[in-house]
C-alpha cells in the first residue's frame, strides 16, 4: 500500500509505502515521528499526521498494489 501527499497546484509525492510483510518504508522527508501508518490487515490501513501544522494542508491518497 502507498500513501501520497498532493500539496495545493503541485504533483503527488509518495510519504511511505507499507506491506504486510515488512517494515514501512518513508520516502526522504518524510518520517514516522510525523506520519504514523498502521496497517493491520491486507485490506486496511490507516495514517495519522501528527501535530498537524499549516503545512501539512494537502490531499492525501492511498493507493494498493496487488502482486
Amino acid at each position: 500500500m502507498f500513501w501520497y501527499q498532493q500539496l495545493p497546484r503541485n504533483g503527488l509525492k509518495l510519504v511511505v509505502s507499507t506491506s504486510t510483510w515488512s517494515h514501512n518504508s518513508y520516502e526522504d522527508g518524510y518520517s514516522e515521528a510525523k506520519f504514523e501508518v498502521n496497517r493491520k490487515s491486507t485490506d486496511y490501513s490507516l495514517m495519522t499526521i501528527k501535530n498537524v501544522t499549516p503545512k501539512d494542508e494537502a490531499t492525501y491518497f492511498c493507493a494498493a498494489s496487488d502482486h
